[in-house]
């Protein structure tokens, strides 16, 4: 299972056993996450906006014969659980379509149990400055056409929707100002033909952190 594009999510940042763990996919529709931890035993929910993406999540489901809760919501809103709602929260990489990653943040540690656990992958915005074929630094940062319109044009947006780069105070700094404790991360490449991967430059970065448990 991955947070990124290339390297594995560790067996050590899941639960030693995850029957009966709350898990929430978090902006992870499509199908190919909440499979996996359904066949460890989790009971899972997958929130998305895209439609497309629940109708896949609900077409694996009943192809393979288990129960999952899709919900069609707007991460950046506050989330439509209850508090302490979930033991895990699976994020893969996905605020990069988010320009105020915090609120996140603070919704994940309101819906999860205390010791519970956030799983997430995060660009570290490096994609950004360098030209399509990542040979040349074309632009700096941040990356945000809601201030700048010139950074996208019309033609690339059905491919690449809106996007925003984010820090590492934003992305992981952030975690932690929403009372989550980071217990450990790693960084990832883009894989593929990718001439960033060649050189082993990271773009991503994926950390697991927990709600602390009431004292």
């Amino acid at each position: 299972m991955v947070l990124t594009p290339t390297r594995p999510v560790p067996r050590t940042w899941f639960f030693a056993d995850m029957r009966g763990v709350r898990v929430l996919g978090l902006a992870a529709g499509g199908g190919q996450r909440m499979p996996l931890f359904a066949a460890m035993g989790a009971e899972c929910t997958v929130l998305d906006y895209s439609e497309r993406q629940l109708a896949s999540e609900r077409l694996v489901a009943a192809r393979e014969g288990y129960e999952i809760t899709c919900v069609r919501a707007d991460m950046t809103r506050p989330l439509p659980f209850a508090d302490a709602s979930f033991d895990l929260i699976f994020h893969p990489v996905a605020n990069c379509y988010v320009e105020e990653v915090l609120p996140i943040w603070r919704e994940c540690a309101r819906v999860l149990r205390p010791g519970g656990r956030l799983l997430a992958g995060l660009d570290n915005g490096f994609n950004y400055v360098v030209d399509d074929d990542e040979e040349r630094i074309v632009r700096g940062l941040p990356f945000n056409p809601l201030r700048d319109p010139d950074l996208i044009s019309e033609e690339e947006l059905p491919d690449w929707g809106v996007q925003f780069s984010h820090t590492l105070d934003e992305q992981i700094r952030g975690q932690i100002q929403a009372g989550l404790r980071l217990l450990d991360l790693y960084e990832d490449t883009n894989g593929g033909e990718s001439r960033l991967h060649r050189f082993g430059i990271p773009t991503f970065w994926a950390t697991l952190a927990e709600k602390p448990s009431e004292s």
